[in-house]
């Protein structure tokens, strides 16, 4: 069945399921310094001392105890119910399971992560595209009523837009599953706008471990909300959905040291924001809106060549040709340390 797809707020081309699913990581080529992922440094010695302590279990099926305590110690974190907790093999997983939620017309909050669409679209679902104008600030109003859901990302992936709370709520309706992805939620300091900790019976919660924490190639999230939701979301996965080191990560990620690290890292990123967008204003890019997460949005004329020029550099950075309501002539960068930016700003001055 194909779906159909209706552009709300501005024109756009629809895009194939093939270029929805281009992601940073084919630009991160092995041998360049990478802008291009918004994954941070490397996977912190506490989680993977945990990892490794776990190795000697491969041999067996994941257990039912390890994914109580994945379970319990999410909620923990949380202030929710176990019940109220669904294990995901990594946060992209959550969106290839809501067509079992079996939507009339899904919108779409752009520009925001392809991979809700992808997954939409392949089940036949209708379509609306929400497209927001610059700086992407959340207007209620431009969704349709009609829609019985909605998926948008807080902060949102690739505009590190930070939407208010009360914004979201707003679209909270009877007979209406409201979906916020939060997967770089945890690297906002406070987390000031989350639904994590928020019972709203209409309102699905994704979160990932994957991005602070550097464990991208692992697969490891979660979803928060209503239980009856989460069972008819999870009623045709498979058995052992997850292996045993994705549990034994989300239960260390859940835990008192890991809040402390995440806190650390997000206080790390709001500086170097700071100092990263004062370095690529320094070189007359126009870094768009007012960025809240680990990535900011960079607008550059023929973002494509620039792109390409970059990586005969040896920088990477991502195009967002792909995502919806943006076009080439837009970069994400991802948010790095002092040493790291002055080498790509070197080269932005050679290639600019």
């Amino acid at each position: 069945m194909k779906s159909g797809i209706r552009t709300v707020g501005s024109e756009w081309t629809q895009a194939s399921l093939a270029d929805l699913g281009r992601h940073g990581d084919v630009d991160a080529e092995p041998g360049l310094v990478d802008f291009a992922v918004n994954v941070r440094g490397s996977t912190p010695r506490f989680v993977r001392e945990v990892l490794a302590g776990r190795l000697d279990d491969l041999a067996g099926y994941p257990s039912a105890d390890d994914e109580r305590r994945a379970v319990a110690a999410i909620a923990h974190r949380h202030g929710r119910d176990p019940a109220e907790v669904l294990l995901l093999s990594g946060a992209a997983e959550g969106f290839a399971l809501l067509p079992q939620l079996a939507p009339r017309r899904a919108a779409l909050v752009q520009p925001s992560f392809t991979e809700p669409e992808r997954a939409l679209r392949a089940a036949g679902i209708e379509i609306d595209h929400v497209v927001l104008p610059e700086p992407w600030e959340l207007d209620p109003h431009l969704v349709p009523d009609i829609a019985d859901l909605v998926v948008l990302g807080n902060p949102t992936n690739p505009t590190s837009v930070l939407h208010p709370r009360v914004a979201i709520e707003s679209l909270v309706r009877p007979g209406r599953v409201v979906v916020v992805d939060e997967a770089f939620a945890d690297i906002v300091p406070g987390e000031p706008e989350s639904f994590s900790g928020v019972r709203h019976s209409g309102v699905l919660v994704l979160r990932s471990i994957t991005k602070t924490f550097a464990l991208a190639g692992l697969r490891a999230g979660y979803l928060l909300g209503d239980p009856a939701v989460l069972q008819q979301l999870s009623a045709r996965r498979p058995h052992w959905p997850l292996g045993t080191l994705q549990l034994a990560a989300l239960e260390v990620c859940a835990g008192a040291q890991a809040s402390r690290y995440a806190h650390e890292q997000a206080v790390s990123v709001a500086t170097q924001r700071t100092s990263m967008i004062d370095a690529l204003r320094s070189v007359g890019l126009h870094v768009i809106g007012s960025p809240r997460g680990s990535f900011v949005i960079v607008a550059v004329a023929d973002g494509t060549v620039i792109k390409n020029r970059l990586r005969e550099h040896g920088y990477a950075v991502r195009s967002c040709a792909n995502f919806v309501g943006l076009g080439p002539d837009h970069l994400r960068l991802a948010v790095r340390d002092e040493a790291t930016v002055a080498g790509l700003i070197a080269a932005l001055r050679k290639v600019l």
